[in-house]
């Protein structure tokens, strides 16, 4: 753009000197404002403003007392009365560089006079106007979106804030933050306001956490936009700012990461107590809840639900519940977690429901101000108990609370906890069910077992037997006296774990002490032994036909001959060490497993001198991780040849060797000196 003086041709052609402000090429110069012109009755200009001398580059000295007609392009050149004119519309003014602008223009009656006043600006610029204020409306009525204009002292000048409050009134302008907010959060935000105003470089999607002034019980995460404003001229005018309110979206995250932490971090252990201890870790500490992380250690009676009930306020810390107490509280209730009242309050508790109680009806649940003394802060102003129920059983709570100013309990942590409990109790009533077989599976083997050590008048023989991991096997040893002071020697592994494979080792257990007494030739017994395990597989449920089977070694220790005949069902060969310290695994020819029906079994008989031990041991001694039975065979019998020494005992022998080997699976080992 330039600026001269230059002699200009007025309205109608009128010529006059003066100074003339002109667009590159001819054009009208860019306007940004709101011309204004007074016309009276007649239509004649009798007053014009410096914001029209900007739009129409005319001075008023070249429009006053001119019709209006002139300046208008494309109206005919008939009187125009004022009055005439409609309120609203547009029209193309002339320019005094001799182009037309597009202009949108109003007018109204001067009060007290027959005058009107003319506005006008530039048609592109109302139009931009209109959607600025139709997106600023919009803005302005979303509820999770706060606009606020500030001036250069970051007062506010206007804005659709709507603090909590109870007249429910906006904020009003001449407001400041630290009227709305917080004292802390209003500085934080100025600050952050005034380096904007000062820099010009905006924020974008800043997050802050604020308070209401009158409600600061309830913080709000929000994320913070602000940009300078400025003047036609580009001096800092003001600030805007953008709130977006992400509470609810920020809480329904961390609501989603702590279900996702249950699932992924709760049920992965089959100890009760290392369940209920996950449970309470990944609860604690989110930063909307806090629960009570102290846990009973779980007796045994926990196992088998009683017919009464004794709950404790903590995660797992109570006997499984059927029926709800007839009166009092169980003698068998830990000290440290009081009971629960028989009071109507608890029926919605009892039956797996989550409640939430207010502190005085959860005092009086509990029984009295003493107990919630040791189980609440004082400040404590609502609990949520959400029942660990499982399968008919209420097996424990969990146990949260607000304090403070904090706000209450949403529907969503209702829900949110019902969730958690119930995944938690199902966890924790698998691990129940879980250890209470696992120690049934237990406590059936150790009594099928042997003793660890006989001395017969044949030899010395002493057994051992460990496991690692948390199951049970079919693994199983024997030594049987038989007449004419001989000596039966077995070791065997049954297919599968738990409870039925015990089963299943028990009884070909006492088939094999049965057959033993009537002198059968080993290779005769196991054939026998064979036909058993066919019809226990007949006599098995249809799913479990193809899993039923066994591996066993039966030897016969003559202390006359001094020989030992012995003959295998699928089982590893024996180990022997000689008086020497010389150590080799027996060749036994191996027959089918016991599973497998009408194929022969083969003895084979070797001598044993005096002195000598004979190790009978399980594949899971041989087996183990990477290795192939060759190889774990070998490592067996340096072992041996290593643990076997004349001054250690033979228990201890046994002892060590299954120390040294560290077998991964449930193992068995026999050991006899002749």
């Amino acid at each position: 753009m330039d600026i001269s003086n230059t002699q200009n041709t007025g309205p109608a052609g009128a010529s006059q000197g003066a100074t003339s402000v002109s667009g590159a090429g001819g054009r009208p110069p860019a306007f940004d404002g709101l011309a204004a012109a007074v016309l009276d009755d007649r239509g004649t200009v009798v007053g014009w403003t410096g914001t029209a001398q900007d739009l129409t580059g005319f001075c008023t000295d070249e429009v006053h007392g001119r019709p209006v007609q002139e300046l208008v392009a494309g109206l005919p050149h008939d009187p125009l009365r004022a009055a005439q004119l409609p309120a609203t519309g547009r029209v193309r003014l002339r320019h005094q560089c001799g182009n037309t602008i597009d202009v949108t223009f109003r007018t109204t009656r001067v009060n007290g006079s027959a005058d009107f006043l003319v506005l006008a600006a530039p048609t592109p610029h109302v139009a931009n106007h209109r959607h600025g204020a139709a997106l600023l409306r919009a803005l302005s009525a979303q509820n999770r979106i706060t606009i606020a204009l500030h001036d250069t002292d970051l007062t506010t000048v206007q804005t659709n804030a709507m603090p909590d409050t109870s007249d429910g009134r906006p904020v009003q302008p001449g407001a400041r933050l630290g009227d709305v907010l917080c004292a802390e959060d209003a500085e934080s935000i100025e600050a952050v306001l005034r380096q904007v105003l000062e820099t010009g470089v905006p924020v974008m999607h800043r997050s802050q956490r604020v308070s209401w002034r009158h409600h600061m019980a309830r913080r709000h995460a929000l994320s913070l936009s602000a940009f300078r404003l400025e003047d036609a001229r580009g001096r800092p005018a003001g600030v805007a700012a953008l709130y977006i309110d992400d509470t609810d979206q920020l809480r329904a995250r961390r609501q989603l990461d702590l279900a996702h932490a249950v699932a992924e971090r709760v049920g992965g252990s089959l100890d009760v107590v290392r369940t209920a201890q996950d449970l309470s870790d990944v609860l604690y500490p989110p930063s909307a809840i806090s629960p009570q992380s102290t846990l009973r250690k779980l007796s045994s009676t926990v196992m088998n639900p009683p017919s009464g009930w004794a709950a404790g306020i903590c995660i797992c810390a109570t006997r499984p519940w059927r029926r709800p107490p007839r009166s009092g509280r169980p003698a068998s209730s830990a000290a440290t977690s009081p009971p629960l009242s028989d009071r109507p309050l608890l029926l919605r508790f009892q039956y797996g429901e989550t409640v939430v109680y207010g502190r005085d009806d959860y005092i009086a649940l509990i029984g009295g101000p003493q107990s919630a003394d040791q189980l609440l802060p004082h400040d404590t102003h609502a609990v949520l108990v959400a029942p660990l129920h499982a399968r008919g059983l209420t097996l424990g709570a969990i146990v949260v609370w607000r304090t403070g100013p904090s706000e209450p309990f949403t529907e969503d942590e209702v829900d949110l906890m019902r969730q958690i409990a119930s995944r938690g109790a199902l966890a924790i009533d698998n691990a129940r069910r879980y250890t209470r077989e696992h120690r049934a599976a237990m406590a059936l083997q150790q009594r099928l077992l042997p003793p660890a050590t006989t001395d017969t008048p044949a030899a010395e023989t002493a057994g051992a037997y460990t496991r690692r991991g948390a199951g049970t096997s079919g693994d199983w040893y024997d030594a049987i006296p038989l007449p004419s002071l001989r000596l039966a020697l077995v070791a065997g592994d049954v297919i599968g774990h738990g409870i039925p494979a015990s089963a299943t080792m028990g009884r070909l257990r006492a088939a094999i002490q049965t057959l033993a007494d009537l002198e059968l030739e080993p290779d005769e017994l196991l054939t026998r032994i064979a036909d058993l395990v066919q019809r226990l597989a007949a006599e098995a449920p249809p799913g479990d036909h193809d899993v039923m089977g066994a591996t066993c070694l039966y030897a016969v220790y003559d202390p006359v001959t001094r020989r030992c005949a012995m003959a295998s069902a699928g089982h590893p060969p024996p180990v022997l060490v000689r008086p020497d310290g010389t150590t080799e695994a027996v060749d036994v020819s191996p027959g089918p497993p016991l599973a497998v029906c009408g194929m022969p079994y083969e003895t084979t008989t070797i001598d044993l001198d005096p002195g000598s031990v004979l190790a009978l041991y399980t594949d899971g001694l041989v087996h183990r991780g990477a290795l192939d039975s060759d190889d774990g065979l070998r490592r067996l019998t340096d072992a041996l040849a290593t643990s076997c020494r004349p001054d250690r005992a033979l228990d201890e022998t046994a002892r060590a060797l299954l120390a040294d080997l560290m077998a991964v699976r449930g193992l068995a080992s026999v050991e006899t000196a002749v």
